[in-house]
């Protein structure tokens, strides 16, 4: 058992969450800024009409992103109960299902994806302003995203192998190596939106060698192999992690939602504001996997060691951790709207003010946003699939869809930023009235 595992079985249960949380937490945020990055150097140094088609070829990234997090969630979730049930030769065999695995739905996902990639631009909304862009972003993102969700699934499982740290470190490090990339690539190469996705595939590649230093540490259950695999483990992981590649694929649903609705309403300007809020999403966003991060090693764990008081405990802090996030980075949005348009350098002051009218509307929604995350991964983390799906079905695809066709109708584009807020606030209160009573009881 390694020294995590201890901490894991004897510390109390808020100091094992920031343990995890804080590594978790900025390493998300560290992988976010490689988004963020993109959209800041592609914004100064493309132009609005870049920005947009960069924006447009996000539903994949989402996609290769997802399918790191399915595999990774799943088998590292698997990963987690076999060690808590002390059998670590079992839990190995289910890291290297989950590396064959994810390696050949990315190989099939890339070969399709690059030789039809201008049918899947224009499938993503691409126009003439920015078929371009849209298409050399995705010349590179298909044949090698499987990187970047490489990179994702082994930060996972080293995480759960017991090296927080480690995992957040390879994600700053390929934050750093990818702001170099992306100067170096758009104003000295002037490669542009091409570029821009080498620099970032290239950087996760750094990263990646960075966690496999994890592999050479002699506590390292994960550097001897072991390949006991069956179809059935193949199947548990797939299933236990489909509701993080559930909620991954929903924000590829989001973008495209988004694009669709705007351009209809507002054309390219509207776009390439939303692109925007966008990228400042992707970095909000996953801030909240890092709550999931902690979360799910921990409850895994308590879970697979019987440990039910623990678990409940774990709820009740990620639920406050959830909160207290979701207020700061509402209040960033209120008051640091303009400061954070800036640093894209959009052209027209239309386009600008757009931007900043869709932050202040947009960033309610992570009031509920990490609350609903933790029930998420509570019922994902305990093997209840069904509880999982029902979330993200509702929050990412029901009423997300159902709010982006009804509030333009009546409101216009404040119609549209508020969508995301009333799909998450919805999802909260049924989640509130519903289920919280029966999972959490007084201790």
């Amino acid at each position: 058992m390694t020294e995590t595992h201890e901490i894991l079985k004897h510390q109390s249960v808020k100091k094992v969450f920031l343990k995890y949380f804080f590594p978790s937490l900025l390493g998300m945020m560290l992988m976010s800024v490689n988004i963020l990055i993109d959209g800041v150097f592609v914004g100064n140094g493309v132009g609005s009409e870049g920005l947009a088609g960069v924006n447009l070829a996000m539903p994949v990234f989402s996609l290769i992103f997802s399918i790191a997090l399915w595999i990774g969630i799943g088998g590292g979730t698997i990963y987690s109960h076999y060690i808590g049930g002390d059998d670590p030769a079992q839990a190995r065999s289910v890291f290297s299902l989950s590396v064959a695995s994810s390696l050949l739905l990315l190989f099939i996902v890339g070969v399709v994806g690059y030789f039809n990639v201008e049918i899947v631009a224009n499938l993503l909304g691409a126009n003439a302003d920015t078929l371009f862009y849209t298409v050399e972003y995705l010349r590179i993102l298909f044949p090698l995203g499987w990187l970047i969700a490489l990179q994702q699934l082994l930060s996972i499982f080293v995480r759960n192998d017991g090296s927080p740290t480690l995992s957040m470190v390879a994600l700053g490090v390929t934050a750093i190596v990818n702001i170099g990339l992306n100067y170096y690539m758009i104003f000295v190469l002037e490669l542009g939106v091409f570029g821009a996705a080498l620099a970032t595939v290239l950087a996760s590649f750094v990263g990646l060698l960075v966690l496999l230093l994890h592999f050479l540490k002699k506590q390292s259950n994960l550097r001897k192999a072991s390949f006991q695999w069956t179809w059935g483990m193949l199947g548990t992981i797939f299933l236990i992690g489909f509701p993080s590649f559930l909620a991954e694929a929903g924000v590829l649903v989001f973008v495209a939602g988004y694009n669709l609705a705007i351009v209809s309403l507002l054309g390219t300007e509207g776009v390439a504001a939303f692109a925007v809020i966008n990228y400042l999403h992707g970095f909000m966003f996953l801030s909240f996997f890092g709550i999931e991060s902690a979360l799910q090693p921990m409850i895994s764990y308590y879970h697979g060691a019987k440990e039910k008081v623990r678990v409940e405990e774990s709820l009740k802090i990620g639920e406050k951790a959830s909160f207290m996030l979701g207020g700061i980075l509402l209040i960033i949005g209120l008051f640091a709207a303009p400061l954070l348009v800036s640093l894209f350098g959009l052209e027209t002051e239309e386009v600008r003010k757009l931007a900043v009218q869709g932050i202040r509307f947009f960033f309610i929604g992570y009031l509920f946003l990490g609350f609903n995350f933790v029930y998420m991964t509570y019922f994902q983390s305990i093997g209840q699939i069904r509880q999982s799906i029902t979330i993200i079905l509702l929050r990412s695809f029901v009423f997300i869809l159902v709010l982006l066709w009804v509030l333009p109708k009546f409101f216009g584009i404040v119609g549209i930023w508020l969508a995301l807020p009333m799909s998450e606030m919805i999802v909260a209160l049924l989640l509130v009235f519903f289920t919280r009573k029966h999972v959490i009881r007084s201790t």
